[in-house]
């Protein structure tokens, strides 16, 4: 790359890789002499993964090419953006990926909080806390809003927790909702995507 497109502006991550060209023609052509120089090393492209995007947002109909891409667990594709002066238009943005967002709802299952009614609130939030702080930092960069749904798991599954630890508290959902919603909002710091706003209303 620095040696034959050392202008086309170059992001890679282990074997990930994105690079930036002005047309699909400069494209097409950047993808044989990555194919032949990987040869040379006695690599390949992967065929599956390695796609020619337009990400040009008004040319996506008509290009016939892929509208959008992965890549570090962010998805990149057309959404709707509200500029600072408040006016709304389709961009070409990241977000969190469905691959990535399912990762995480995959690892708060596994976390069996229904299970954990041995342990206060305080000590759920302690042991959970610094995984969630984390999924925020990283996740939060882009369109933070559709982290939103995927941290709203966790408290699904507190719910289910409250329902097995007070009888009365959580005799029935709505219940168990509720209690948690006033404990949230008495108590906005206790858990990290609460602080994030992410959280049922006070009942």
């Amino acid at each position: 790359m620095q040696r034959q497109f050392p202008t086309r502006p170059f992001a890679r991550y282990a074997d990930d890789a994105v690079v930036h060209c002005h047309s699909q023609a400069e494209a097409e052509q950047l993808k044989t002499a990555l194919e032949q120089r990987l040869r040379e090393c006695q690599l390949e492209l992967h065929p599956q993964k390695t796609q020619i995007v337009c990400c040009n947002v008004t040319q996506q109909r008509d290009s016939g090419l892929a509208k959008k891409f992965d890549f570090l667990g962010y998805c990149f594709r057309p959404r709707l953006v509200r500029s600072r002066q408040g006016k709304v238009f389709v961009g070409f943005t990241p977000a969190i990926s469905p691959n990535a967002a399912k990762r995480i709802r995959q690892r708060i299952r596994q976390w069996q909080l229904n299970r954990q009614t041995s342990l206060s609130l305080e000590d759920v939030a302690q042991g959970v806390n610094p995984i969630i702080t984390g999924w925020i930092n990283y996740y939060s960069a882009y369109n933070r809003s559709a982290l939103y749904p995927v941290l709203r798991h966790i408290d699904y599954h507190l719910v289910k927790w409250v329902k097995r630890k007070y009888k009365k508290k959580g005799r029935y959902v709505a219940q168990a909702i509720a209690w948690l919603g006033k404990v949230a909002h008495h108590q906005t710091e206790l858990f990290a995507h609460w602080r994030f706003g992410v959280r049922f209303p006070a009942g």
